[in-house]
């Protein structure tokens, strides 16, 4: 039997499916949502095998995966597409921040954090789209739900570097601190008390676990129940 070629960076799954469906929320579930989702994941596992052609290293191994996985992606969006022909503009979108992180991959250089960023407004996109499918337009919810996953994911983005990469830079600690109260307060001035409410965990964590030795596994477990939290808090708010 194969055995799949599957993405190494567990963090995104979390950035893979909560945009998403948060998006969904905002402004309702369509059955279309299914097969979108499912494109959605197949196009993401066939953007690792991709990204890494541009190292020119195994090309025929990295090709071999990204056709697998990108017939099938193709297969599915057309399901949602057909639904709502426009959709495909939130594609062309996500176009630069792919070609961004294929330049990161190709310099070796992912862990950089502008490839991160770039990364987590493409999925943050995802989530527009998924919101755009039911009505083909953008509501208020939909845009809240797009700042929340951005400024969610990037708050962990930084929180994670605090506790592997950037352990001993002080400048960063504070960088990655300063950054999640801005955000909670950002959320209390727009009349938002109630994700501000979904971020006080990740502001709590960011300087309560600061210095403590966690170990990979461990630090993935907290932030995948924190992502947990805020994906259910926001719904409270949105719906």
């Amino acid at each position: 039997m194969m055995k799949l070629f599957l993405p190494k960076q567990h963090g995104a799954w979390a950035m893979l499916i909560i945009p998403f469906w948060l998006g969904a929320a905002a402004t309702g579930f369509v059955w279309e949502h299914i097969p979108f989702f499912l494109g959605w994941l197949s196009l993401y596992l066939a953007t690792y095998p991709m990204l890494l052609l541009f190292k020119k290293k195994k090309i025929s191994f990295y090709m071999k995966w990204t056709i697998i996985y990108m017939v099938p992606a193709v297969l599915l969006f057309l399901i949602p597409l057909f639904s709502r022909p426009s959709i495909v503009l939130f594609g062309v979108a996500m176009i630069p921040f792919f070609i961004i992180n294929a330049y990161f991959s190709a310099k070796n250089r992912e862990r950089a954090l502008l490839n991160d960023f770039s990364a987590i407004f493409a999925f943050a996109i995802a989530g527009l789209a998924s919101s755009y499918l039911p009505n083909g337009t953008l509501t208020a919810e939909a845009i809240t739900v797009f700042f929340a996953s951005i400024l969610f994911f990037t708050g962990s983005t930084f929180y994670v570097k605090t506790m592997i990469r950037e352990k001993k830079n002080i400048n960063f600690k504070w960088v990655s601190w300063v950054f999640h109260a801005f955000v909670l307060l950002l959320w209390l001035l727009l009349g938002e008390p109630i994700i501000a409410l979904a971020f006080v965990p990740s502001l709590w964590r960011a300087v309560y676990f600061y210095g403590k030795p966690f170990g990979i596994m461990k630090l993935g477990i907290y932030e995948i129940a924190n992502a947990s939290i805020l994906f259910i808090i926001t719904i409270i708010s949105i719906v």
